[in-house]
């Protein structure tokens, strides 16, 4: 079309410029009489046409080049426009002095006349080119459908907030515990996720959000609440070196800046703290098809604080390796950092395959020659998607995880002079099933470990004990024995995409004596002396664990709860 509109305009030019040069040659002749004409005005002498000028010339040349250019535009329909570093030597200087054309009747800028064809033209081409050499953008990893339903996924499915800068986000998890052990200090052991009984408790706020701009990226998240407690009390890095990593960072859940690469289909680099996903599900319970997840994922990382380099080759994979402090530490354990790798690949809308995989790192509290490795694989499918239907969806997860640690006294391949096994092995498998447009969800799951060592086992809270600390009621040296059990039901109410209430009923059970019983895991009166060593009966000064001198906390091989929560996330 603006080839079209350029070939009449210069057609007209043309047109115009011939009959403004034949103007003098229809005029009258004039001798100075008064009286008309005496021959008839047929008669009258044609003056023979005045031969063009130089100008005239240059213009009728010009007019040519530029038709002859259209047709080889429309022949080629993608013009070409000369680069601006370039002289186009066709084009007429941008200012030209004024000049008398003679049989025109007055003077004509030919700058004026000779700059409106060329821009014209070259305007049009370059409209043209652009149309021509745009390029459709490459597909962003995992647009290409909806997998809200995948559990460790959020479900909300736009920010009500959002704005080109930053990309707010509040999320609040309030529960209530029923423990029929009913422990009278109202603690529980054993979980990531679950900490007190009997109480309303806020186990975790946080405020932050997303900052993106020219390609830099940045996310926040704080937490407020129990996590803020526990969470750095089950990383033993911080007693290596001064400055208290665990205070500085405790009100962080993820922290990180970063930089994004126009490159494939995306590639990311950010430092500090994020995500691991190790064990599939969510640190965050909202995004979550159970509150309370099965030990293969309770017990493995929440979080790494390091450096990860997020590669996108195409929109359903996602390559992601990792250098990071250690394993869930805030710190080194000791004198190597560990490295990783994940793996994600969905190829289409209903499956997903996740593969973690965490290497070399020394992660034993002043045992530096004793390195870990671990495996962490998951599958989740969607097996039926029929939004008409009562019951609208259902899936399905599977993960599997294995691990082993070597040196230091321990063996990864069993018992041997080298040391006891040292290993890790557990899967954990849920269904869930999704109705009345996802308004209703029903969890059924579960799963087993198998821990010797207990290098993953989380420790019971007794008498304040730590990671750090350790505590001579659960011990965790090589070798020490440790298998558990566990299944689950889980019900939500979704009304909105932004609220979960949620009904949890939990069984948990272990080969010996890991939950707390009735009496609980805190001696009369409170925590009493060092966590790390035995607390005396009262008139003893000295206990050697035996009952006739030592209190003994309340532990039991078996758990029942009922969890009760209310999670929010905009």
């Amino acid at each position: 079309m603006h080839i079209f509109k350029l070939k009449r305009l210069v057609s007209f030019m043309f047109v115009a410029v011939c009959c403004g040069s034949a103007v003098p040659v229809v005029s009258f002749a004039d001798d100075g009489k008064s009286e008309p004409p005496t021959k008839p005005l047929a008669a009258a002498k044609i003056e023979a046409p005045a031969p063009l000028t130089e100008r005239e010339r240059w213009m009728l040349d010009r007019m040519e080049q530029l038709e002859k250019r259209v047709a080889e535009l429309e022949a080629k329909g993608q013009p070409s426009v000369p680069s601006s570093s370039e002289p186009a030597a066709s084009q007429p200087p941008a200012v030209v002095p004024a000049t008398a054309q003679p049989g025109i009747g007055g003077t004509v800028s030919s700058g004026e006349g000779a700059s409106v064809v060329p821009s014209a033209a070259l305007s049009a081409a370059a409209h043209t080119q652009e149309k021509a050499s745009t390029k459709p953008a490459k597909a962003e990893p995992f647009a290409f459908a909806d997998f809200t339903w995948l559990t460790g996924n959020a479900r909300t499915k736009e920010s009500p907030m959002d704005t080109k800068f930053f990309t707010p986000e509040i999320r609040a998890d309030v529960d209530y515990i029923y423990d029929f052990n009913h422990p009278k200090d109202n603690t529980i052991g054993g979980s990531s996720e679950v900490f007190r009984a009997n109480e309303v408790q806020v186990t975790q706020l946080g405020v932050g959000g997303d900052f993106h701009y020219d390609n830099v990226r940045a996310r926040l998240m704080t937490q407020f609440g129990l996590y803020s407690q526990t969470t750095p009390r089950n990383d033993a890095s911080p007693s290596r070196g001064q400055w208290n990593l665990d205070n500085a960072y405790r009100y962080l859940s993820e922290a990180y800046g970063g930089y994004h690469f126009n490159l494939l289909h995306g590639i990311n680099v950010d430092a500090g703290i994020f995500m691991s996903y190790i064990g599939l599900f969510s640190y965050y319970q909202f995004d979550n098809w159970a509150y309370q997840p099965s030990y293969v994922s309770s017990n493995t990382p929440w979080f790494f604080n390091g450096v990860r380099v997020q590669i996108f080759p195409t929109e359903h994979l996602k390559i992601e390796p990792w250098f990071t402090n250690g394993w869930q530490s805030y710190g080194r354990f000791n004198n190597r950092p560990g490295i990783g790798v994940q793996f994600l690949w969905r190829p289409n809308g209903w499956l997903s395959v996740l593969g973690n995989q965490y290497a070399l790192g020394a992660d034993a509290l002043n045992t530096p020659g004793r390195i870990r490795y671990h495996t962490d694989d998951s599958i989740q499918i969607k097996y039926y998607d029929n939004p008409e239907r009562f019951l609208d969806k259902a899936a399905f997860s599977l993960t599997g995880d294995m691990g082993c640690e070597h040196g230091g006294g321990v063996s990864c391949a069993g018992n041997s002079a080298k040391g006891p096994k040292q290993s890790f092995l557990g899967y954990m498998i849920y269904d869930r099933l999704w109705f009345d447009r996802d308004k209703y969800a029903l969890t059924i799951g579960g799963g087993q470990i198998n821990n010797p060592g207990r290098y993953l086992v989380l420790l019971p809270p007794i008498n304040g004990a730590t990671a750090t600390s350790g505590t001579p009621y659960f011990t965790e040296n090589p070798g020490d024995p440790y298998k558990a059990w566990d299944v689950s039901g889980t019900f939500d109410w979704m009304p909105s995409q932004y609220i979960t209430f949620r009904w949890e009923y939990n069984h948990r059970a272990a080969n010996v004596p890991y939950f707390s019983g009735s009496g609980g895991v805190t001696p009369p009166g409170g925590n009493n002396g060092a966590p790390g060593s035995f607390v005396c009966l009262s008139g003893f000064t000295t206990c050697n664990g035996s009952p006739a001198n030592t209190w003994l906390p309340d532990l039991r091989k078996n758990e029942n709860r009922l969890n009760m929560a209310i999670l929010v996330k905009f």
